[in-house]
Formats: C-alpha cells, sequence, structure tokens
C-alpha cells in the first residue's frame, strides 16, 4: 500500500515537472504617479493575478524543467486614471538568457512600451484567448493581449537564441496577437500608422523576409558567441562580430528599422565587457560597427579604444 502510494506521488511529481511552464516572471505595478480614488488594494489585486497569468498559464508545447523557466521582469508603471477604472501606463520588458558554462545571464531584451491602456476592477477576471483577442470589453482585453504578445516575443528570441529560426512560431503567434489586437477610442499600439516604434512594426519585423538577417544575428550572437565565451574567448568575439556583420548588412538595407533598435537595448555594456581585452583590429572593428548600429550608445562603445 505505501509502494503504490509513493509511486502515485512520484507519477504525479514526473507529470507535474512535465507540465511545468515556461516563465519564471516577476510582475510589479507601481502607482506612484498617479493620485486616485480607486481602492489601493485592487493594484496589489491586479499584480498578483498578472503574475499568476505569465507563470501558471502554458504557453508552449514544450516541456521546461525548473532551472530551464526564461527568467524575466514586467514593470506596469501606471501614470493615469483616466476615470471608469480605465488607466494609461508604461510596461518594461526584461528577460535574460542563461550562458553556457557560466552563471551569467545574457540580457535578451529590455524594452519599455508607452502605449498601454487597460480597464481593471479588483477580482476582474484575468483571461487571454488567442482565438477571441477582443473579447467583450476591449480595453479590458488590451493588457492581456500585451502581455501576451510580449510573452511570445520572449518566446521567440529564446528559442531563436538556441536554434537557427527556433522562434518562428511565437514571432507568428505575436503577429497574430496584433492582427486581431483590441480596438476602442484610447488603445494605441497596433497599428502601423501610429508610431514607426511600436508592437505592430516590431512583430512585421520580426516575420517580414527583408529583416531576416536579424534571426541569422540573434543565433550568431549567443551560440557562436556569447556560449563559447568562457571556452575560447576569441571565436567567441568572432562570433559575435558575425552578428554584427548580420546587423550591419540589415541597417544598410533597412536603415532605421525598428527591429536594430530593440536588438540593441540593454546590451551595450555586456559588449563593452566582451570587446574591452580583444585584439587591437578585433577591437575597432566592433567599436567602428557598434558606433554605427546602436547610436543611442556611442559614448559606450568610445570607451573601446
Amino acid at each position: 500500500m505505501h509502494k503504490k502510494f509513493l509511486f502515485a506521488f512520484l507519477l504525479a511529481g514526473l507529470l507535474s515537472s512535465a507540465r511545468a511552464q515556461e516563465l519564471k516572471a516577476r510582475l510589479t505595478v507601481i502607482t506612484s504617479k498617479i493620485s486616485t480614488q480607486v481602492n489601493r488594494n485592487v493594484f496589489q489585486t491586479l499584480q498578483t493575478s498578472l503574475t499568476n497569468f505569465l507563470n501558471n498559464r502554458k504557453w508552449t508545447n514544450d516541456a521546461f524543467q525548473q532551472n530551464e523557466k526564461i527568467q524575466c521582469n514586467f514593470l506596469l508603471n501606471i501614470e493615469q486614471d483616466l476615470g471608469n477604472f480605465v488607466f494609461r501606463a508604461k510596461l518594461t520588458v526584461q528577460a535574460a538568457r542563461p550562458v553556457y558554462s557560466s552563471t551569467y545571464d545574457s540580457p535578451l531584451i529590455n524594452f519599455i512600451d508607452d502605449d498601454v491602456v487597460f480597464r481593471y476592477q479588483e477580482f476582474q477576471a484575468i483571461e487571454f484567448n488567442e482565438n477571441k483577442i477582443q473579447g467583450n470589453d476591449p480595453l479590458a482585453a488590451n493588457l492581456m493581449a500585451v502581455l501576451a504578445y510580449y510573452v511570445n516575443i520572449i518566446l521567440g528570441f529564446d528559442y531563436g537564441s538556441f536554434s537557427l529560426r527556433g522562434g518562428d512560431t511565437y514571432f507568428q503567434k505575436a503577429w497574430n496577437i496584433v492582427n486581431n489586437a483590441p480596438e476602442a477610442r484610447d488603445i494605441t499600439g497596433w497599428k502601423s500608422f501610429e508610431s514607426l516604434r511600436n508592437r505592430y512594426w516590431l512583430a512585421e519585423n520580426l516575420n517580414n523576409n527583408r529583416f531576416a538577417l536579424i534571426h541569422d544575428a540573434l543565433y550568431a550572437y549567443y551560440r557562436s558567441g556569447m556560449d563559447i565565451f568562457y571556452e575560447n574567448e576569441d571565436q567567441a568575439r568572432n562570433g559575435i562580430l558575425s552578428c554584427l556583420n548580420s546587423l550591419n548588412t540589415l541597417n544598410t538595407d533597412n536603415p532605421n528599422s525598428m527591429i536594430l533598435q530593440f536588438f540593441f537595448q540593454g546590451k551595450s555594456t555586456e559588449l563593452v565587457k566582451v570587446f574591452s581585452k580583444a585584439k587591437a583590429d578585433v577591437k575597432n572593428k566592433a567599436r567602428d560597427m557598434l558606433t554605427k548600429l546602436d547610436i543611442t550608445n556611442t559614448a559606450a562603445y568610445k570607451e573601446l579604444k
């Protein structure tokens, strides 16, 4: 009897592990910028509900072990109370990926979305149906759509960093969310004409064959670069230079594209460290390309002398 109980317990544990979700996400709601009559407890409830939504939902068909879960952070900074339980916020999305043979996590994504408007009342159901994204209340559905969109972008970058074009399925899912996104007067970020740097253009770039080199660059940066850095620094730097060459070609063919800016956000410190001890010719090549490709961080790259 005891053996049967033990077997059932172990089997349940194995099944639970096989179904383990993909994310180890931390979501924080910040309300310091608003003065509202809404009970502040509503934001704590929102934070808990969204954290559970991210971590407990199954986003892929693959089994993830606990140590394989993707480390990510979401910071929902509520900036305006629009009334009737509708809020305007900025969402910071960050994700990292472990580097082989080390305890170091390399940044995958570090992005701020300025256009998040949503409706939330305390204990409101947190739901997302990828086949019916609009929902009965577009403003209530919008926050779930935004989060699901960025989860798929994170998954796409993570999978694509381990195998060439491995993230295509999730980039397509993000594109499907764009094409079926909630529509209401205050909702923005999903349309091409609203901005040159929004959710539409990020997903468009990732699914458009004109930007196919971004997938080669993503793979080269991690698998031919960061993942072998602790075994062979020179070879790893060459792998990252290959990534930069791909990005340079992409930039020549598609200047000022959103995906290029998105790729580099959060990487400047890492890149400076990678090339700081390189041979002079490699360092010069890296500096010349980086100051052209990642203009925002030109000052940091000038340290590579």
